[in-house]
């Protein structure tokens, strides 16, 4: 498995966000999926957050996985705005896919949330859409933000 450059995972990260953005849009939770060809870019899927229990990342890899083989999805890579919760990890998992890229760490977004950890599992309660998107504009700015000065270092 060949690795993404620098430049393809900046676009697919943000082709990711601007399909939270959709969500967002659309009254959903901010969080956004892309499926990735192993060629590094050809997007056979893309996903927005559905609900509570139909994530982005999870509706995905079910979708991905009744189109294609295991073989077919190890060599390709989801990207997601968001570290994926233990339920879309263990979907993407079961599905196949080799590799995934995130934009955030859960701690992070849990930290900028205001959100804690309960009993350790970093399960955060919901959080109404509304609340949500002032925050998500604002990171999506310092995310911007670090990634052309990440770019640049390299």
């Amino acid at each position: 498995m060949t690795e993404p450059s620098a430049d393809k995972i900046a676009r697919h990260l943000r082709a990711a966000n601007a399909i939270a953005q959709r969500a967002l849009d659309a009254g959903h939770h901010p969080f956004g999926a892309l499926l990735v060809g192993a060629d590094h870019e050809t997007v056979l899927l893309e996903q927005g957050n559905v609900d509570g229990v139909n994530h982005a990342e999870a509706v995905l890899a079910r979708t991905a996985a009744a189109r294609w083989s295991p073989a077919e999805l190890w060599e390709c890579t989801l990207y997601t705005t968001v570290e994926p919760c233990v339920m879309c990890a263990g979907t993407q998992y079961w599905a196949h896919i080799g590799r995934v890229v995130y934009g955030m760490a859960e701690h992070a977004l849990l930290a900028q949330l205001g959100c804690r950890h309960v009993q350790g599992y970093g399960i955060a309660r919901p959080m109404p859409v509304e609340d949500l998107a002032p925050w998500l504009a604002a990171h999506r700015e310092r995310r911007a933000q670090a990634l052309r000065i990440g770019l640049k270092a390299r």
